[in-house]
């Protein structure tokens, strides 16, 4: 009963037209999800392994910030699997180099001005999971320009809201 109340207190507080916004990024982000579920089955790789729901999250439900920008979400996956590749061949699939493969990846998110926070996922599944360099390829590569496309228009025909965010 009180759970109830705190329910309907929590929607009271928020204006219709953010509760509107929230169910279309959230029914935005599970068609996204079920995309993405149906190619995992296709591509034979377990849904676990394939590193964009968090990013799905941020691009759907806040596209303006800059991490949800395209350049930071290809950007961000690329290097971060690049940065995971490049650790497994060097120390092979050992814990701490799994730790220390997403170190790496959020140094070169910085430096290369790619910071998506979803994409340090991919070190840690590439190490840890001792992965093929086809996993670039797909689902990567394959998977952020499918969701980079999915945003662009979602954003544009859906939500009716501008992605990527036009210049300041």
């Amino acid at each position: 009963m009180a759970s109830d109340r705190t329910a309907v207190k929590a929607l009271m507080r928020v204006g219709r037209r953010d509760l509107l916004a929230g169910a279309v990024a959230g029914l935005g982000g599970a068609i996204a999800i079920g995309t993405m579920e149906w190619f995992s089955v296709a591509a034979g790789y377990p849904l676990g392994v394939i590193p964009f729901a968090t990013s799905i999250v941020l691009v759907v439900g806040s596209p303006e910030a800059e991490p949800a920008q395209p350049r930071a979400l290809i950007g961000g996956h690329l290097v971060s699997a690049l940065a995971g590749f490049a650790v497994l061949c060097l120390t092979g699939p050992h814990a701490w180099a799994a730790a220390a493969a997403v170190g790496i990846a959020i140094l070169a998110m910085v430096v290369t001005d790619t910071f998506h926070p979803p994409a340090g996922i991919s070190p840690l599944l590439i190490v840890s999971g001792n992965l093929p360099w086809s996993f670039l390829l797909a689902p990567v590569l394959t998977g952020v320009l499918m969701l980079a496309a999915f945003a662009y228009g979602w954003h544009r025909w859906v939500s009716r809201r501008p992605w990527p965010r036009l210049s300041q």
